[in-house]
């Protein structure tokens, strides 16, 4: 969909939709009312925003090239395809590329596949999407091999990577803390891989604990990433949780300009789907945390307009 368009159709939502179901309780693993495995996987397809990477000109069969430092990954064709997808994978195999990093082969995943959000989800979510995903439209495109510059190409180092960068297992419930501010924890780190973009990486791929949600200057295809941490000059900490929540729903922000870019995407293809209760987590779990100073304005100045990757 074209970013104009989009645009017009996050202002057209209505915020009054998402307050009305503000007071829906879910659990961790999203077990809606009428308890169907579909709905509950399709939510968790909207939720874990996997159109963004793995659709192109056909639903969820890959080929949309993600351009980073290291190289171009080719997200693959995750459809039902016997051949070219995922249609022989068992569900057990599924859960394991997710919580493990792991292909049905024992083959190591480049965290491009951002895995090391995704180990964090309850397997009850993660086999409501599997779910899901054998239901969609089968796809005959075939996988795209990375082109990624040396020493990155080479896979095995895959493995020391995961040794001492990759942390496996279910997200964490913190007991001193709300179970609303654990669900936006949940959502952020697990399902909505937000760290994966608004947080900067090392040398070797890594997102920085230091600077967790803090933005950064070479998100995907070069762009610059929001600061979404607290800081009042630099972040959102001017932002009220009503402010939020418009932003979340229609991509309008607190200055009355709408958002464009990759965020565009995000909104239409997953947070505007999340029912109120999800959302009202999401910011308070945003809202709460240490704010950190990064003016992306000057460190991001001499590469804004230039595809820094080429």
């Amino acid at each position: 969909m074209n970013k104009f368009r989009m645009v017009k159709l996050l202002r057209t939502r209505s915020l009054a939709a998402v307050f009305g179901l503000a007071g829906c309780f879910c659990n961790m693993s999203v077990a809606l009312a009428s308890g169907d495995l579909l709905e509950h996987g399709r939510y968790v397809f909207y939720a874990a925003g996997c159109i963004s990477c793995h659709t192109s000109d056909q639903l969820m069969a890959g080929g949309r090239p993600l351009v980073s430092p290291f190289g171009t990954f080719y997200p693959p064709n995750i459809t039902p395809h016997s051949e070219y997808g995922i249609g022989t994978w068992t569900e057990e195999e599924f859960v394991r590329a997710l919580r493990e990093g792991l292909s049905p082969q024992g083959e190591h995943y480049y965290p491009a596949f951002p895995y090391p959000s995704y180990t964090r989800m309850t397997r009850q979510d993660m086999q409501a999407l599997y779910a899901y995903l054998m239901t969609l439209p089968a796809s005959s495109r075939e996988i795209q091999p990375h082109k990624l510059h040396w020493p990155f190409s080479f896979r095995p180092m895959i493995v020391h990577w995961k040794a001492s960068r990759f942390t496996e297992g279910e997200f964490s419930v913190d007991p001193e803390k709300s179970p609303q501010w654990n669900r936006g924890g949940y959502l952020a780190d697990a399902l909505g891989h937000c760290s994966e973009c608004h947080t900067p990486r090392d040398y070797l791929g890594t997102p920085r604990r230091d600077r967790y949600l803090a933005g950064t200057c070479t998100g995907p295809d070069g762009k610059r990433v929001s600061n979404i941490t607290p800081d009042k000059e630099t972040g959102i900490g001017d932002w009220t949780h009503e402010e939020l929540m418009t932003f979340l729903v229609t991509g309008k922000r607190p200055d009355g300009r709408y958002t464009d870019s990759l965020m565009v995407e995000v909104l239409g293809t997953s947070c505007m789907r999340l029912i109120g209760y999800d959302l009202h987590s999401l910011v308070v779990y945003l809202r709460s945390l240490p704010p950190i100073h990064n003016d992306l304005d000057t460190l991001c100045a001499p590469f804004d307009d230039t595809f820094i990757y080429e």
